[in-house]
């Protein structure tokens, strides 16, 4: 009787953060605040965005660093509108860090409800098959996770949920998100810091078509900053070439335990 009368606020607590994240998603994309993560917002804000950093750094960073990590929480679109904005508003050097630490913090926030409200109990549920594969996964946690951040084949917020189903401890989880995120936060926050002249020279197109038709549409007087150049070939290549890196010990200890075996 004592049993089945804790089991409901059992349950309530385990569900909770899921519900509230939800519903925090939920609301973000109602009100449309993702359409918001563009680089016609940064670009036409560019000067007055620079002015507020100058006079309040240290305010405007924590802001910074307290949106970009709502924005993974909440799995909305524009992170790397937000990274690149980051470079080009603050610098890479300060961007950088801030932006790696921000994601972290926001992909932390979901992988730990995710697993207190989807992982744990679907492995109290999971049968063999899924149970070896925790185990798996478990073993070469660090490498496996490693791999996952660096190869820009995978959504994040998948990287973020499927370690929390996999069993990964939060210590694994946030080092290896913090290391590999690392590359390509750098690759597109050095990339921002060299965006000025392209955003001041759209923002001039853009003012002049609106000055010469007032009533232009989008599609009229469209706001466009070519991004292409970020995410090359040989990048994604890098990218890929360190994901495989990662997986060596992996390599390394499946052939030692088979040349053991032997």
């Amino acid at each position: 009787m004592d049993d089945e009368e804790h089991q409901p606020s059992f349950s309530v607590g385990r569900w909770l953060p899921l519900l509230m994240l939800l519903a925090a998603m939920a609301a973000a994309f109602g009100m449309g605040w993702h359409s918001y993560l563009t680089f016609k917002t940064i670009g036409l804000n560019h000067e007055s965005l620079k002015s507020f950093i100058e006079a309040n750094k240290a305010l405007a960073l924590l802001l910074y660093v307290l949106g970009y990590a709502a924005v993974v929480a909440l799995s909305l679109p524009g992170a790397l509108v937000m990274t690149v904005a980051g470079g080009l508003l603050f610098g890479w050097q300060l961007a950088a860090p801030a932006t790696a630490i921000a994601a972290t913090v926001g992909a932390t926030i979901v992988f730990s409800i995710a697993r207190t409200s989807l992982g744990e109990p679907l492995a109290a549920k999971a049968g063999p098959w899924l149970g070896r594969l925790r185990e798996g996964f478990q073993g070469n946690a660090l490498s496996y996770l490693l791999f996952l951040r660096l190869v820009p084949a995978f959504p994040f917020f998948v990287v973020n949920l499927a370690p929390a189903l996999l069993g990964v401890p939060l210590r694994t989880y946030v080092i290896a998100t913090f290391l590999g995120i690392i590359p390509g936060t750098l690759a597109f926050s050095v990339a921002g810091s060299g965006l000025a002249s392209v955003i001041e020279a759209q923002n001039r197109l853009y003012m002049a078509c609106l000055a010469r038709t007032p009533a232009a549409s989008e599609a009229d007087c469209p706001y466009t900053v070519d991004t292409s150049a970020l995410l090359t070939p040989e990048l994604v290549a890098a990218f890929v070439l360190l994901g495989v890196v990662a997986l060596i010990p992996v390599a390394v200890r499946k052939w030692s335990k088979r040349h053991a075996e032997a």
